[in-house]
């Protein structure tokens, strides 16, 4: 597909990974629209790349609602929604409650699924459409304390060849991409980026992974990608 006036929508865009594709995509000719949470964060994030800001909690339904209409009321058409929300929390099995899968799968699970149904919806009308879900190579292989993360990753894998089996008649495309450790503010209470470091991957290499995959003509598209650092076990 052609990035230029494609129209996009990108949840969590206030920081990270999702700051970085806006960026990107924003930088070829896109219109994007980001939600996040904090609506401070995300006029900030929304001033900075020159994108549509949406204060939204893809946790809360009625928050997926608004976000569509008020999506649709300025473009009128989606080109691409990127699930790209997510929270995480490290717990051994022992201390583990109802409520961080709770907590956790609300956003990374729930809110994507709901994010999604209603981009079918419109997908399915227009007969063409792109739905990038941004899952996590923890999602193939679980690691100490990862039971809530790597688990709502691991759904949102199964989701996402779920939707590639029912979407793709109607010309939608499903594509999962799965970041291995990437410096940004994730799993930090205080919001803040981790600092760079040249052997560990960035926001900008997944938004790379992201723009290379929906470039491709729409007769094709990347059912799954996994993006590794080249070497982090050396430190640099």
């Amino acid at each position: 597909m052609k990035l230029e006036n494609a129209n996009i929508l990108i949840t969590g865009g206030t920081l990270g990974i999702g700051h970085a594709t806006a960026k990107l995509l924003i930088e070829h000719g896109a219109n994007v629209a980001i939600t996040g949470r904090d609506e401070e964060r995300t006029q900030k994030a929304a001033r900075e790349l020159g994108a549509m800001p949406i204060t939204a909690d893809v946790g809360n339904p009625d928050d997926v609602a608004r976000t569509f209409q008020v999506f649709m009321d300025k473009y009128e058409k989606l080109d691409v929604l990127i699930n790209n929300a997510g929270i995480g929390l490290s717990r051994k099995l022992e201390h583990l409650t109802i409520e961080d899968f709770e907590k956790v799968y609300r956003v990374n699970v729930f809110g994507a699924a709901m994010m999604a149904a209603h981009a079918a919806e419109i997908f399915k009308k227009q007969n063409a459409g792109n739905i990038i879900n941004i899952g996590s190579t923890a999602a193939t292989k679980g690691y100490e304390g990862g039971s809530v993360y790597a688990s709502s990753k691991a759904a949102i894998r199964s989701m996402t060849q779920s939707w590639q089996a029912e979407l793709r008649r109607y010309d939608v495309r499903i594509m999962l991409i799965n970041p291995s450790e990437v410096t940004t503010a994730f799993g930090r209470e205080d919001r803040e980026e981790r600092e760079s470091k040249p052997n560990k991957l960035r926001g900008e290499e997944i938004a790379w992974a992201i723009k290379s995959a929906l470039e491709m003509d729409c007769r094709g598209f990347i059912p799954e990608l996994a993006v590794w650092a080249t070497n982090p076990f050396q430190e640099k």
